[in-house]
């Protein structure tokens, strides 16, 4: 077997060589990702240009590439705050959010790859323990979930809107009151329910009541009014009139005189 050309050897070292470099210098970014370009020898985190896109890139070997999710993440919550009365509650969310792309290379030199850790979370307590404790633990259980819930987001909002991250929506999953205040509060509630319903079941009686009223009223109204109207000449008239008819039937009868000079004859048939 001939022996190599002398040449042959560095090739094939210098080709190994390419195969590692290109190894090292190649990475992929996965959809719903981006990366922060770390020069090692040209100033650290580049944070004047945009972040590396999805797919295939290459980078020097010397320098490095950290990788951020860029498409909305989703934390959960679990906080001890206390009402406007000092009651301990316990409150779990849910919080939507997701890194300003635009500024990501800044968001990884001030605040790093825990930023959800070391800036949004205490954000969201600090706005927590505020909103809550303007409430009472009877505000919080009923009618007042949906205002606590859009106060901890304006809050917060407002925090860490200079801090590069994009706060989309906390939502209030649950409320939890010490056992003791819960069922106090439990039982007013169903205490005021029945009053409303009382009130109600009063109130249409009434309306009732004064329907029938307004009925009878009106039928009085209306016999008052034909009773005044019925004259002694009007009913002799109607007398006459229905006398007459019935004299004129060919049914068999018997017609008795009235006494008095206004008498009404009286008609007996045997039909």
């Amino acid at each position: 077997m001939d022996k190599l050309p002398k040449i042959a050897l560095p090739v094939i070292i210098g080709f190994i060589l390419v195969i590692i470099l290109i190894s090292k210098s190649a990475i992929t970014i996965n959809s719903g990702e981006a990366g922060v370009l770390y020069k090692t020898f040209g100033g650290g985190v580049v944070t004047d240009e945009p972040p590396l896109g999805e797919g295939f890139q290459i980078v020097a070997p010397w320098n490095k590439v950290f990788i951020y999710e860029v498409r909305q993440q989703e934390v959960f919550e679990k906080m001890n705050v206390l009402s406007s009365n000092g009651l301990d509650i316990k409150l779990d969310a849910s919080v939507w959010f997701e890194p300003k792309r635009e500024f990501l290379g800044k968001l990884h030199q001030e605040k790093g790859e825990q930023y959800a850790q070391r800036v949004l979370l205490p954000a969201i307590r600090s706005a927590a323990r505020s909103v809550v404790g303007r409430y009472t633990p009877e505000q919080l259980y009923s009618s007042k979930r949906d205002a606590i819930q859009h106060e901890i987001f304006e809050e917060s909002k407002k925090i860490v809107e200079d801090q590069y991250i994009q706060l989309n929506d906390i939502l209030v999953r649950d409320v939890t009151l010490p056992p003791t205040i819960k069922e106090a509060i439990e039982r007013k509630l169903k205490q005021e329910q029945e009053s409303l319903e009382y009130e109600f079941r009063l109130v249409t009686a009434q309306k009732e009541a004064e329907k029938v009223r307004i009925e009878a009223q009106g039928k009085a109204d209306a016999n008052q009014i034909l009773s005044a109207s019925l004259t002694d000449k009007i009913l002799q008239d109607k007398g006459i009139d229905a006398t007459i008819k019935l004299s004129e039937s060919p049914n068999s009868k018997i017609i008795v005189i009235g006494s008095g000079d206004s008498g009404l004859p009286l008609i007996l048939g045997n039909q």
